[in-house]
């Protein structure tokens, strides 16, 4: 795979990345066989993998960890912090106690002595972004990260984050990743240009919205195997798996993979890869066969005729459903956010 540079950090990676929250107790428990598709997306050319603390309750990182053994030089290993792990409202957040301690638990499950990219989760209203910037320079200067991103953040955070790196002589936020893909493309209105504005690369997730463009999960098409895999995760995830617009434009895209001669995965993993602000675009095999599948379709480029058709079914910057794990932000989820005080609306 030919290599792209991470922002401004100096590293190089893969087009593709590989992700690792189907490995474990919430994907597949198998140890061994998730070591056998960490090694064969080695192989192939992938150098960079991502997981987090919080992926099936730690075992992910260990998992990982062990697989690794021998070869975690030829890798940029990034994961995440910010996630609840327990019931304790303290093991979670932002905060500078949180961080200098989880990336202690971090380390020992990934058996390395330290992180190529730590990146916060989701965004922490509750946390001054200074105090969290501060904590993550101090690890980086202790030689136990060596670059910083955020995941989820809205342009806004991201914007705030830069001007207070600069104003503190604090380290900077080197990476965002955000949700991408033929389905979701939001993040094209701002997110995407002030990354390409501050230098930061991206590391893109869910290309595959979820599943919805693996073409497995056709309107009304499910059947056997397939229906009970799409039961159990319309469980998971039942807003988007079951939005009737959805997967109208999921069949109105399959009909133009089909014309184009290529596959719904290779067609919306090429598409996340080729807008020039995606660094990398993470994939999240559960199977060796899924893993070999998308490789398969690495090289796949798309021509001019069918992003504009694309663009046509999906506007640019426009999102078809969102996703139930995307980050909302505390306006959005908190009414007394968005509404005055009884007392304030009637005297008005």
């Amino acid at each position: 795979m030919r290599m792209r540079p991470l922002g401004r950090t100096g590293i190089q990676v893969s087009p593709y990345c590989l992700g690792t929250m189907m490995f474990g107790q919430v994907g597949n428990p198998d140890h061994d066989e998730c070591a056998r598709i960490i090694h064969r997306s080695l192989d192939a050319g992938i150098n960079v993998i991502d997981t987090a603390d919080v992926y099936s309750y730690s075992e992910t990182e260990e998992i990982v960890g062990k697989a690794l053994k021998g070869r975690r030089d030829d890798v940029v290993l990034a994961t995440k912090v910010n996630s609840p792990m327990g019931k304790d409202p303290n093991r979670a957040g932002s905060s500078r106690r949180w961080i200098v301690t989880e990336v202690e638990h971090s380390l020992r499950r990934l058996q390395t002595d330290h992180i190529d990219l730590y990146q916060i989760h989701h965004p922490d209203p509750r946390t001054d972004i200074e105090e969290t910037l501060a904590a993550l320079t101090d690890l980086m200067r202790a030689g136990k990260v060596r670059a910083i991103g955020t995941s989820n953040f809205p342009a806004s955070d991201i914007v705030e984050a830069q001007w207070v790196a600069e104003r503190r002589g604090l380290a900077r936020f080197r990476t965002e990743q955000p949700p991408y893909s033929l389905l979701n493309r939001g993040i094209e209105r701002e997110v995407l240009p002030v990354c390409e504005r501050f230098g930061m690369g991206t590391l893109v997730w869910s290309p595959l919205g979820m599943g919805l463009l693996t073409g497995r999960y056709r309107k009304n098409r499910n059947d056997g195997k397939d229906r009970e895999i799409s039961e159990r995760r319309m469980a998971w995830v039942p807003r988007h798996m079951t939005d009737e617009r959805t997967h109208d434009t999921v069949e109105r895209l399959a009909l133009l993979a089909g014309e184009a001669g290529m596959s719904l995965t290779h067609m919306a993993m090429a598409f996340a890869v080729a807008h020039p602000a995606v660094t990398t675009a993470i994939i999240g095999p559960r199977t060796m066969d899924q893993l070999d599948d998308l490789l398969a379709g690495a090289g796949t480029v798309l021509g001019d005729d069918v992003l504009d058709r694309i663009d046509e079914i999906v506007p640019p910057g426009t999102d078809i459903g969102l996703l139930d794990v995307s980050y909302d932000p505390p306006a959005v989820t908190r009414a007394g956010l968005r509404r005055r005080p009884g007392g304030e609306r009637a005297a008005a």
